[in-house]
């Protein structure tokens, strides 16, 4: 499934505010964007992807959840080892930090683990904990250079800390965050993505290989080579069925746009939620885009093809309609 230049995979973790993810709530502008059968193709890539993207918010927070984990248990041992000693306040010390400690990424450079566990001899998460990692030009041989700081605090948790089975909610904190695109091994990044700000998340993987996750945002802004965009009070739903293969998912987003791919703002909305199976496309579902008096709607008529219709009054009257695919949808260019 191609993505756009709206914040890649990697990429999508901006979201800047009052504190991030637990800020009080911003009023969203109004449309502005008249959609037109013109532009009708250009607006619901743009929109359509913005809300794909935030979804991997989720996957990203999660990643970053569980490979600091896994850097953290190497501190474990060590902090064991200082608590069994005499004299040493044993289990009855309300928190315990993990010294930071500085590991070599894949390919170069380097990432700085820390953070502060309340239960590290069980050992859980519980709420008021936190890790972060410092990127410093750090690359795993993924396309992709990482500098700056990754912070999570632990709002809620439960299940298997070192496992699969369990439920999480946290908060994400970036801190100059930036990743250096490079594609096709050329030496030059092709695009930088600077980003500040936090987001809340909730993931549930109790009856993993089944998962759902949430993501909530009250404003979040990424600056990249040649766009910036602005979301706000956007939230976005994704669930998945590993036990099946393929493995049914549904999904649904929304949020207020405000890009300068587009020359005004829109609103979007799944009013039906999008499923499908696996890799592929929604089958079925429609996702709602709102531009100044006007509308379009992208209609899931299989996993292949899909249907705009466009409603130049926003009136409920269908004026025109479109038969696309989802690949000519999403590709680098629809105009």
């Amino acid at each position: 499934m191609k993505h756009t230049n709206f914040v890649t995979i990697t990429a999508f973790f901006l979201v800047s505010g009052c504190g991030g993810g637990g800020s009080s709530a911003v009023v969203s502008p109004e449309p502005t964007l008249p959609i037109t059968s013109n532009n009708a193709m250009e607006v619901g890539k743009i929109a359509y992807e913005a809300a794909l993207e935030s979804q991997q918010l989720d996957d990203a927070g999660g990643g970053l959840l569980i490979g600091s984990t896994q850097g953290l248990v190497v501190n474990f041992d060590k902090n064991l080892e200082i608590l069994s000693k005499p004299g040493s306040p044993g289990t009855n010390i309300s928190q315990i930090p993990i010294p930071p400690e500085t590991v070599p990424c894949a390919q170069a450079g380097m990432q700085t683990i820390s953070g502060d566990i309340a239960d590290i001899v069980t050992p859980t998460l519980t709420a008021g904990d936190w890790f972060q990692i410092v990127y410093s030009a750090c690359d795993d041989g993924l396309g992709e250079i990482k500098d700056g700081t990754v912070r999570l605090d632990i709002d809620a948790f439960n299940g298997d800390f070192l496992g699969t089975l369990n439920s999480m909610t946290f908060t994400l904190t970036l801190t100059n965050f930036q990743v250096s695109i490079f594609e096709n091994q050329s030496p030059t990044p092709t695009d930088v993505i600077t980003s500040n700000g936090g987001a809340t998340l909730s993931v549930d993987a109790l009856n993993f290989p089944s998962v759902s996750t949430n993501v909530s945002g009250i404003s979040l802004v990424v600056d990249a080579n040649a766009t910036s965009e602005s979301l706000t009070n956007f939230m976005s739903a994704f669930s998945v069925d590993g036990n099946l293969i393929p493995s049914p998912y549904s999904t649904s987003a929304s949020g207020t746009l405000d890009s300068t791919q587009l020359a005004g703002v829109i609103r979007y909305s799944n009013p039906v939620t999008f499923t499908g199976l696996g890799g592929e496309y929604p089958s079925s579902g429609e996702f709602l885009v709102e531009g100044l008096d006007s509308t379009l709607r992208l209609i899931a008529v299989n996993n292949v093809d899909v249907l705009i219709e466009i409603d130049l009054g926003a009136d409920g009257t269908v004026d025109d309609t479109i038969n696309t695919t989802w690949a000519a949808l999403t590709s680098s260019s629809t105009m």
